[in-house]
């Protein structure tokens, strides 16, 4: 291996250091699957000027339309078809690289283009000739798959991202300090060059010149790319945990984990917070909890819809939902919430497709990257394998249990606040004698319809509305009380009360 300054080695990008190292081992035969070749080219050109050896590489491009092409742009007479590429590349002198785009169809339709090509990988051993084949669809034919090295490429980490919006902000006469590219590329982790060009056009057509207001616009753009999957949705959440009334414990236990979480450089995988479960009753509060931890955490939040995966709609259940673990490993740092995880892992399928990706979640949460935390949520909690909610798996396991009297207090004040209803008036105290074993949505709902009653009568909302609402309303914990018992008794010896006082009642 040629030495190489420390620093030029600090700016070298994810894909350049993997294909750098694929060219040090020697191996003359790469195929990469990615629909970014002219991202590709560009590493390969960086690769080729200084990183691989001392002296610059050629890079020879070829495509079925053009042949050949070498640095100088021009293209070589005679080498348009696949057979009189890879004449011309066995023949060819000296070190080089050859970029051949799309050439999985020519390797699956003709043998004698395989059996030329495993020809090439003979006469390219240790003659410094490196070939990378790059397609969108993956095609290694059999005989050359002990050849041949397959690579899916990754999308641009933070150090492409800079370099490229850096060559971007130049090309439009823009000005911005590293400060702001760094926090741009963040932004756009997870998207392909192509992705973050519209992305950063979308930021310049809403504010003419790049600023700390751009990187919403870049968030904004990243939403509508991410939410295309259909079982993915980029959230923008601006909960803060003093929004989410009452669970002292979690927020406690948030709070304490969310520092180790911004030194997760740092620090030792074993501490680094992997993540939490959130189960219990439904209505109190563990949707909000989890938005809650994205704001706290300073991280975008992206919400798995595990009923849509399983809907058919997006192929097999399995494939979709390992796609979007890996395809948010790349959103990284981020909070990535499952909801009503138990709807696609259950303890009822072992040998069927649930259990095959309940096997692989276990592997992959032990396995992913640190910069990932993990929230999920669950509201069937009966249904949840054992093994999933056992030390080890997630950080914490939380039970959300009917908010307490103090609790609905809290809530009575955060909806009726964020709702400009001025309570200096109310003695909100009074209000759990009328609320008795109400979930935290159901105090919305009151307030809601008792704000609404007052609009529509053009008076203030009073504190002899709410409680006129709350006279009439049936509770769930009324309606569904053998459930809400069975739930209790589960998660009682299963899980920590997320309000650590417990339930009085």
């Amino acid at each position: 291996m040629l030495d190489r300054p420390p620093e030029q080695l600090a700016a070298e990008s994810r894909a350049a250091r993997t294909l750098r190292e694929v060219f040090e081992s020697g191996r003359p035969l790469t195929y990469i699957r990615t629909s970014e070749e002219q991202r590709v080219g560009k590493v390969l050109r960086e690769v080729a000027e200084g990183r691989l050896s001392k002296e610059p590489l050629p890079v020879w491009t070829w495509s079925l339309t053009e042949g050949l092409i070498g640095d100088d742009g021009a293209p070589h007479p005679g080498t348009e078809t696949p057979r009189a590429a890879l004449d011309f590349i066995s023949a060819h002198t000296g070190s080089a690289i050859f970029h051949l785009k799309d050439f999985h169809e020519p390797l699956r339709e003709s043998a004698e283009i395989r059996r030329r090509l495993r020809d090439v990988y003979e006469s390219s051993l240790d003659q410094h000739k490196f070939v990378v084949i790059t397609s969108p669809v993956r095609f290694v034919p059999e005989e050359l798959e002990r050849s041949i090295l397959f690579l899916e490429l990754r999308p641009p980490d933070v150090v492409e991202l800079v370099d490229f919006l850096r060559a971007e902000t130049a090309a439009t006469n823009q000005s911005a300090s590293n400060e702001l590219l760094d926090q741009l590329a963040r932004a756009l982790v997870g998207l392909t060059v192509d992705e973050a060009r519209y992305a950063l056009r979308r930021a310049l057509a809403a504010h003419s010149t790049l600023g700390p207001e751009s990187i919403p616009a870049v968030l904004e753009e990243k939403r509508l790319l991410v939410n295309r999957t259909g079982y993915i949705e980029y959230i923008s959440s601006g909960t803060d945990l003093n929004d989410v009334g009452g669970l002292d414990g979690l927020k406690k236990w948030l709070v304490e984990r969310r520092k180790l979480f911004q030194l997760r450089d740092s620090l030792s995988s074993e501490i680094v917070p992997k993540g939490l479960l959130l189960m219990g009753i439904p209505g109190c509060g563990k949707s909000l909890a989890v938005k809650a931890i994205a704001n706290s955490f300073q991280l975008p939040l992206y919400r798995v819809d595990m009923i849509e995966i399983f809907s058919g709609r997006h192929g097999k259940a399995e494939g979709a939902f390992v796609q979007a673990c890996h395809m948010l490993e790349e959103m990284a740092p981020a909070v990535l919430w499952f909801d009503e995880i138990e709807m696609g892992i259950t303890s009822t399928d072992s040998g069927g497709e649930q259990g095959r990706i309940f096997a692989f979640f276990l592997t992959w949460m032990q396995e992913k990257t640190r910069g990932l935390f993990v929230a999920a949520t669950a509201n069937r909690i009966d249904l949840l394998p054992a093994e999933m909610i056992r030390k080890g798996r997630f950080d914490e396991v939380f039970f959300v249990d009917l908010p307490l009297p103090q609790e609905q207090v809290e809530i009575f004040r955060i909806h009726l606040t964020r709702r400009g209803v001025d309570i200096s008036g109310f003695t909100l105290e009074e209000l759990p004698e009328f609320t008795v074993g109400w979930t935290g949505a159901e105090i919305e709902q009151c307030v809601i319809s008792a704000i609404t009653k007052a609009r529509l009568e053009e008076r203030p909302v009073t504190q002899h509305d709410l409680i006129g609402v709350a006279v009439k309303l049936v509770p769930l914990s009324r309606t569904m009380k053998e459930q809400i018992s069975h739930i209790r008794g589960w998660a009682f010896e299963r899980a920590v009360r997320a309000t650590p006082q417990g339930i009085r009642r």
